[in-house]
């Protein structure tokens, strides 16, 4: 009987998988080049895919990668934060801005006001103008309507 002699075959290079536990570098950036977050330049971060710890839109340019890459997307505002929408700018009271804040609030324009919603969660808005009836805050995301650059390298995969 003649004896069989299998080749030996190299490991299997993991990837991200819907359930991978990653650790990699990240930089989210403005298509200029201007970094909003970056881990490169620290410690790689170390998550659990699927776990909201990054936005689902980042977490879809990972699938499939194998361990070691080191790539680059640019994502239009459709693929990232959307588009900007003109019906999410709104004029608010001043009775609801005082509900929503503490009587010692001082408010600048460019800030950051974090409201309740129905239903008991919380969204913000950035206050763009503001006059004695009341103010005017734009709650599209701050990145919204920007094409994006999301560069990542996958360092290891469980």
């Amino acid at each position: 009987m003649p004896i069989r002699v299998s080749a030996m075959s190299s490991p299997s290079v993991p990837v991200v998988t819907e359930n991978a536990y990653l650790t990699l570098h990240y930089r989210l950036a403005s298509l200029e080049g201007e970094d909003i977050v970056s881990t490169f330049n620290e410690n790689p971060a170390t998550l659990q895919f699927g776990q909201g710890q990054l936005a689902p839109f980042l977490e879809s340019c990972l699938l499939g990668l194998p361990e070691g890459a080191h790539q680059t997307f640019e994502l239009a505002p459709a693929q990232a934060f959307g588009e900007r929408t003109d019906e999410l700018v709104q004029r608010i009271s001043r009775a609801t801005l005082e509900e929503n804040s503490s009587m010692d609030e001082q408010y600048r324009i460019g800030d950051l006001v974090d409201f309740a919603a129905p239903g008991g969660g919380r969204f913000a808005g950035i206050l763009r103008a503001m006059d004695d009836d009341g103010a005017i805050f734009d709650f599209n995301h701050p990145l919204a309507g920007q094409t994006l650059k999301f560069e990542v390298k996958i360092i290891g995969i469980l």
